[in-house]
């Protein structure tokens, strides 16, 4: 089984791009809090199963959360790395995502908004993904969250100044999207990028996490 296990939102938009994207690798959607079911629902029964964090860090919640929640009596489970960077990488399917959803408007600075964290090497990989994507863009970027840590997005953009576009660290709408959304335009934001969702670079990335730890059948 591949289980594809999102941190969960009570917004129903989120749930929904979730299973959207479990479908298009032929695995199964599971939620760490709000939504259901819970992976231990799912991994009742199964003899063995592939898990992707969808998570772009691996803070609390990858770190602890996560693994608990798929400790099952007689289940191998094997755990892949997060969609952010593993080890100092930054996957290249994760900035081709990032630039699809960017809104084509002319901009000169670039606020990476995530959801936010308080742990601080966590943090650091974001750094690492607004970096990059501002040196593929050739535009000075840097990370902004909603909550937990700073800049907000609000302060971020008016710090860069100039044109300011905004790309989205969030897989799927919900409070703390809206939240960051809100606050980079209440600063003048020329553009808000939606979520990164189903994009086919994250489905492909998606897809290369589960084949660096398993040779389970991966849907085309």
């Amino acid at each position: 089984m591949i289980l594809l296990v999102a941190h969960g939102s009570s917004d129903p938009r989120a749930a929904a791009v979730t299973r959207s994207l479990a479908r298009a690798v032929g695995g199964v959607a599971s939620f760490l809090d709000h939504a259901g079911p819970r992976p231990g629902e799912v991994l009742r029964g199964v003899s063995r199963a592939v898990v992707v964090p969808l998570l772009f860090t691996s803070a609390y919640h990858g770190r602890v959360d996560l693994p608990a929640a798929v400790d099952v009596p007689g289940v191998d489970v094997t755990i892949t790395g997060v969609l952010g960077p593993v080890d100092g990488v930054v996957p290249p399917e994760l900035l081709a995502a990032l630039r699809r959803r960017l809104p084509a408007v002319p901009f000169d600075g670039l606020v990476l908004a995530a959801a936010g964290t308080r742990d601080a090497a966590a943090r650091s990989t974001v750094d690492l993904v607004a970096a990059a994507l501002g040196r593929s863009l050739g535009v000075p970027a840097r990370a902004a969250y909603a909550s937990a840590a700073a800049p907000d997005p609000a302060t971020a953009v008016r710090e860069l100044g100039g044109r300011v576009a905004v790309a989205s660290y969030f897989l799927a709408p919900g409070r703390l999207y809206d939240a960051a959304a809100a606050s980079a335009r209440s600063a003048g934001a020329v553009a808000v990028a939606p979520p990164v969702g189903t994009a086919p670079e994250l489905v492909r990335l998606v897809r290369r996490r589960i084949a660096e730890v398993s040779a389970l059948p991966v849907a085309a």
